[in-house]
Parts: structure tokens; sequence; C-alpha cells
């Protein structure tokens, strides 16, 4: 048998395609993640400190508020560092560390909008049984379940990819540690991670999306039935912000994983969406055509006030 040395440091090469750009980037990927951090912040103080936002919908949008701020703080941070000019290298146990808060994020993410489309269904389906339904200990549960399930997916996830040596290259040509970026540098047989790994992220998104479109679709055929044109648009607006917040998150997931053979520089670009812009956008989503956001912002911050009211 040869010898080699084992790995324990990756050198992230970035991403892809992207040589000369770096001040650009950087000064583009601060601002965004700064936006994010902002508006999450935001939404979460507004939550905390209105007792009108202590209700089901918005204890789960707390929930999304945190877990957005954990996503985009596994990768950006890393990126800004070697975008800036600093070292490009990770520790062993610093990949560890990003790929399972990444799957764990992600994932628990996923089951979120699952259960925030269920609370739209029973609002909407089951309106005057509704805080019946979704009271203290249902939401608890719901919030705890999707936790639980995010880390197991990641600790799967994880414990499958790390298991195998690494003691060849360790260049990773990737901007952060993803599954697919990891593994080629594995010694080892690398079949058993890859299948679990595309499986696994590639069903459970389309199964938390299947529950999602059938959520909506009893919503849709429940709002067809108002007869006010304005009880149906009052129904349609407690869904939207939710639809477009689905619609950015599970797009770039789907386009990731499903696609045969995307090019780096796409699958780069979908991926940092996801990363970054989404997490970004949520906030705007849920307050801006949100007035009982708006009124609890205006609470907290009363000297921003106008500004909100203008807009």
């Amino acid at each position: 048998m040869r010898n080699h040395t084992m790995v324990t440091e990756f050198i992230l090469l970035g991403i892809p395609e992207t040589e000369g750009l770096e001040t650009v980037l950087f000064s583009l990927f601060l601002l965004l993640y700064l936006c994010t951090l902002l508006g999450n912040v935001l939404i979460l103080t507004a939550i905390i400190l209105s007792s009108r936002l202590h209700t089901p919908m918005y204890f789960f949008l707390g929930n999304l508020s945190v877990f957005d701020l954990g996503f985009s703080s596994t990768t950006v941070p890393k990126m800004l560092l070697y975008l800036s000019g600093q070292s490009q290298g990770i520790s062993l146990q610093g990949c560890v560390s990003q790929l399972f808060f990444y799957h764990f994020l992600g994932c628990t993410e996923g089951f979120l909008y699952t259960v925030m489309a269920y609370d739209r269904f029973v609002a909407i389906c089951y309106a005057l049984r509704y805080m019946v339904i979704m009271n203290h200990k249902v939401c608890l549960i719901l919030a705890t379940g999707t936790w639980i399930g995010g880390c197991v997916h990641a600790i799967t996830l994880t414990s499958l990819t790390f298991q195998l040596s690494y003691c060849g290259s360790n260049e990773v040509g990737y901007y952060f540690c993803d599954i697919p970026a990891i593994l080629p540098l594995a010694c080892g047989d690398t079949s058993l991670a890859q299948r679990v790994g595309f499986t696994n992220v590639g069903l459970l998104s389309l199964i938390c999306f299947f529950l999602i479109l059938v959520s909506y679709a009893r919503i849709g055929i429940s709002i067809s039935k108002i007869r006010s044109a304005e009880g149906r648009q009052r129904a349609f607006s407690t869904c939207s912000a939710h639809i477009t917040a689905i619609l950015c998150a599970y797009g770039p997931v789907i386009i990731i994983y499903l696609q045969p053979n995307p090019s780096p520089l796409l699958g780069a670009t979908i991926q940092i969406f996801n990363n970054l812009v989404t997490p970004m956008l949520n906030p705007l989503v849920y307050s801006l055509r949100n007035k009982d956001v708006k009124s609890a912002l205006r609470n907290a911050f009363p000297k921003r006030s106008l500004a909100l009211e203008n807009k």
C-alpha cells in the first residue's frame, strides 16, 4: 500500500469563472449580506416586541428569520474573507461544520416552508377553528419537528461524506464545502454518499414542494368559493408573500440537484441566490404589504415611522 498524507485543510478556489472580479463581488455580497442581517433582525424584533404578532403565522415567520440569519452566515463570511484577499484555506473541522450547518439549516427551512403552507391552509379552510387547531402546543411541536428533521438530515449527509478518507488534493473547486465539491477529493468509493446525497436532498425537496402544492390547491378551492371579491382578495393576500418566498427558495434547489449537468457558473449563481438573495428578500416579501408588521416596526422604531408611512 502506498503512503498517503491525510488532508487537514482544504483550499476553497472560489466562484468558478470569476477571476478578476473579486473586488466587485466583495462589495456586492457584503451589501446583500448586511441587508440580510438587518432585515431579518428587524422582522424578529418586531415579532418579539409586538403582542399583536404573537400568532402562529408570525411564530413561524420568526423561526424563518432565525434560519435565514444562520443559513446566510454559514457560507457568506468565509466567502467575503477570501474575496477581500485573505486566506482561502478552511480546516477539515471547519469544512465539516460548514457542510453540516448548510444542510441542517437549508433542510429545516424547507420543512418550515411546508409547515407555513399548512398554517395558511388551516387559516383559510378552517378559519373558525384556526386558533384551536394551531394552538401553542401544536405550533411548538411543528417547529421542533422541523429542527429535528433538519438535524437528522444533516447528520446523515455529513457522516457519509466525512467517513471517507481525504488523502489527495485539497483544492475544493467551489466557494464553500458542499457535497458535490468535496466528494471528488475522497480516496475511497463515493458512490453511496453520492446516491444518498442526491436522493435525500432531491427527494425531500420534492416531497415538501408537493405537500405545499396540495395545501395551496385546497386553499385555491376554498378561495374560489368565497362570494365577495373583497373576501377573495383578503384571503389571497395572506398567501401571496408565502408563495413568493417558496418560489425563491425551492426553484434554485430543484435546479441545482435535479439538473443533469449544470455549468459550474450557473450552479454557483443559483446557489448564491439561494444562500444570500433569498434570505435578504424574505423580510421584504413578508413586510412590504403587511400592515401588522409595518405597525409593529413603527412602534418598535418610532423615529423611522415616517419613512415606513411613505412606503
